[in-house]
């Protein structure tokens, strides 16, 4: 068969076998009367072995390795192959993700393009300076994609460039809070607590909602930070976390301010009330825990609370009762 034909049922092109038989991959093996190549049924065969080998990434130098020496192992090969797909598809999602978020910018012009790209190579810069003054300037210079703000977010170590993204994301209202959502779920604890931190500084109703929902989240810290964040936003789904980290002596003095917060609302004081009264009436309770009880109940309006702290004035514990005594005397002073 001759070089063309070969060209036209193999698809290599005649340039590139002649460039094999230049390397000593595939010779023709015979001649026709007129001096032109003639390939047979073996070396057509080569040929697709070659073409095989190279789909698979194969260099040329590699695939006559492995055609020439009957002892090459092909292991150790392969698996350098997949190091190397595996970089190159990680480079090219890499690639893929930058365009797409300069596309959802919508830049008006290329001066917005070098622009959006500077940021977005700031933000993943080794530079904490460098991170947190791209997130600052992300609101005014060049509207960078909320999705690249919500990743740098949750992977930010920093504690003060951290809160220069929760404030770029705050800028951007609702947008970054479906990605927020998928970080509350992550397997890594620290991306879920940087999720919720995120979330708690966006001052919409559906990023309250989002909270609520975080209380039944199965990460306690969490539960716990979405609780100190729902109080002063008068939600009352928050009150059995509250008093449970009171209990538990976790941010127990912010969650007591918390308490104290939804407490100016008549309607959850006496509700609150009973909530803490009732985690002093079932199973032992320790006398730190029952002093921490005593000094939630001190701002926390009505009859519920007076007759608990009167009762823990009574307390076994001296340091409990002298805590409900000494509050008593301050809500008697203070009363009209």
């Amino acid at each position: 068969m001759l070089i063309g034909e070969v060209a036209r049922r193999s698809g290599v092109s005649a340039r590139m076998l002649r460039h094999y038989e230049s390397l000593g991959l595939v010779r023709p093996t015979g001649r026709t009367g007129a001096g032109y190549r003639e390939y047979s049924s073996e070396d057509i065969r080569l040929i697709f072995q070659v073409e095989s080998l190279r789909s698979l990434g194969l260099s040329l130098r590699d695939v006559r390795r492995a055609l020439d020496d009957p002892a090459f192992t092909p292991s150790g090969l392969v698996d350098d192959l997949v190091s190397q797909t595996r970089r190159r598809i990680a480079g090219e999602m890499e690639l893929l993700t930058r365009l797409r978020r300069i596309g959802a910018a919508e830049p008006a012009d290329w001066e917005d393009v070098l622009q959006i790209v500077a940021l977005l190579q700031a933000l993943g810069s080794e530079s904490a300076g460098r991170r947190q003054r791209a997130a600052l300037s992300s609101v005014e210079e060049a509207p960078v994609p909320v999705e690249a703000l919500v990743e740098a977010a949750l992977n930010e170590t920093d504690p003060n460039v951290a809160g220069a993204l929760r404030w770029a994301l705050a800028q951007s209202g609702d947008g970054g809070l479906a990605l927020l959502a998928e970080g509350l779920g992550s397997p890594e604890v620290e991306v879920r607590k940087r999720a919720v931190q995120a979330i708690a500084e966006i001052p919409t109703a559906t990023a309250t909602a989002l909270l609520q929902g975080a209380l039944a989240n199965p990460d306690i810290a969490v539960r716990r930070y979405a609780a100190l964040t729902l109080g002063p936003r008068g939600v009352a789904d928050a009150v059995p976390t509250l008093v449970d980290m009171v209990v538990e002596e976790a941010n127990d003095v912010d969650a007591a301010d918390a308490l104290s917060t939804l407490a100016s609302a008549p309607a959850l004081a006496d509700q609150i009330a009973t909530r803490l009264v009732d985690r002093l009436a079932h199973g032992p309770v320790e006398a730190s825990a029952r002093r921490r009880l005593a000094q939630a109940l001190a701002d926390i309006p009505g009859s519920t609370a007076a007759r608990a702290l009167v009762d823990l004035a009574q307390d076994d514990d001296r340091g409990v009762a002298l805590t409900a005594t000494y509050i008593l005397q301050l809500r008697a002073d203070t009363s009209p």
